[in-house]
């Protein structure tokens, strides 16, 4: 593992993390959640899973956790960290095909980043779990710039997620259409913990994450 200094192009330095494999498949340019930055234990097995699959990735701060805020940053500027990140891993890692995406709010201001302008060379967008409406409050409204994304999509989605309802995000996808593929995780909630009497452990979940995302990366 390798520490990357990314420049955003306002002049913001953020600190990002680059797994790479050896014969490395591909790569994903991996943003964090709201709570949590690059460094907590998910997105860490995330990146270490996807590497034994031979997908390198490039886990990156927001300036806001940079910072040690706990104030998300406003869109536009997440959307310059979203863009510096990729121009990172494609300076890093030349030649190699690129995703990008996130956990949860990480994946969201990468889809939005995609539809304002496409990112140079991404391939497609992986959502660890997309917060389609706020706990408690079900909605669609977060997935109307979805439309404007013109690359393939992978939606990974508990039935247990508070964060998006799993017939709001079944009707989401589907008026995607192609672009979209939805894989739903049985018993997981939005950080993909699962119950003791599911029979399943998280551990096992993330195996299941891991093996498709990565099939689905190095399909495209």
């Amino acid at each position: 593992m390798d520490r990357v200094t990314i420049s955003l192009a306002d002049g913001t330095m953020v600190s990002g993390l680059l797994d790479a494999p050896a014969h490395a498949q591909a790569c994903y340019v991996f943003a964090h959640g709201a709570g949590a930055g690059m460094h907590h234990s998910f997105m860490a097995a995330i990146a270490t899973g996807l590497a034994q699959r031979g997908i390198a990735s490039l886990r990156f701060q927001f300036p806001y956790m940079e910072q040690g805020s706990k104030r998300p940053d406003l869109p536009a500027v997440a959307h310059g960290a979203v863009r510096a990140a990729v121009q990172a891993a494609a300076k890093q890692l030349p030649g190699l095909p690129l995703f990008a995406g996130g956990k949860s709010y990480g994946g969201r201001m990468t889809s939005q980043a995609q539809a304002a302008e496409p990112l140079p060379n991404v391939r497609g967008i992986v959502f660890v779990g997309f917060p389609l409406h706020p706990a408690g409050k079900p909605s669609i409204d977060r997935a109307g710039h979805l439309a404007g994304v013109q690359v393939p999509m992978l939606f990974l989605q508990g039935t247990r997620d508070t964060l998006a309802d799993l017939e709001l995000i079944r009707d989401a996808t589907t008026k995607l259409g192609s672009r979209a593929t939805l894989h739903i995780v049985d018993g997981a909630d939005h950080s993909f913990h699962v119950l003791a009497r599911s029979g399943r452990t998280d551990e096992q979940v993330r195996e299941e994450l891991l093996d498709t995302m990565a099939a689905w990366m190095k399909s495209r």
